[in-house]
């Protein structure tokens, strides 16, 4: 088998987002991998942009991405029991692409949040976001990383036992799926 491409997609822009670390962790568990994170900074989505300057070179681009992963990985944070608007944006960006690339890709869907529950209520709406567009989404074992901003090391990696058995499962499962 040739190398799997990994996509990565972080809901959070930050530049030492947690979110970030946790899908570099993933790729890193998964094993030997092409690993490329998508750049989620695009307009908002405005029916009106689109009718007059068409789809953002940044939508294309992480459609294109998509189309060519083996796997995708998302991580998100959780603001207000949500998903950020910056990931359902590009969502929604990307769903007004001709084709969908998202139709039968392998989809492991994790958050990290600075909560108890690591964003666990977020993750289960980005699931529902995800329906529409029919990946083959991981049911589990389900990542949500609790009190995130001390569940690393100064290198970026995890440092729970649990969370790496946990995520070395889901990257297991995920690397089960690219070769189905």
């Amino acid at each position: 088998m040739t190398t799997p491409n990994l996509l990565g997609i972080s809901g959070s822009l930050r530049a030492a987002s947690t979110n970030t670390k946790l899908l570099r962790e993933a790729a890193r568990l998964f094993g030997d991998c092409t690993y490329v994170q998508a750049d989620l900074q695009m307009p908002l989505y405005d029916g009106d942009l689109e009718a007059s300057e068409g789809i953002p070179e940044a939508a294309k681009a992480i459609a294109a991405q998509i189309e060519a992963a083996d796997a995708v990985l998302i991580s998100t944070p959780e603001y207000n029991k949500a998903p950020p608007g910056v990931l359902k944006n590009a969502l929604d960006w990307v769903s007004r692409v001709k084709g969908n690339p998202w139709a039968g890709k392998p989809l492991a869907v994790m958050s990290a949040a600075s909560g108890r529950a690591g964003g666990e209520r977020a993750q289960m709406v980005l699931r529902g976001y995800m329906v529409p567009f029919r990946p083959r989404i991981l049911q589990g074992p389900e990542i949500h990383l609790a009190n995130c901003s001390e569940q690393f090391d100064d290198n970026g990696r995890l440092t729970g036992e649990m969370y790496v058995r946990e995520l070395t499962q889901l990257m297991d499962s995920l690397r089960a799926e690219v070769g189905r």
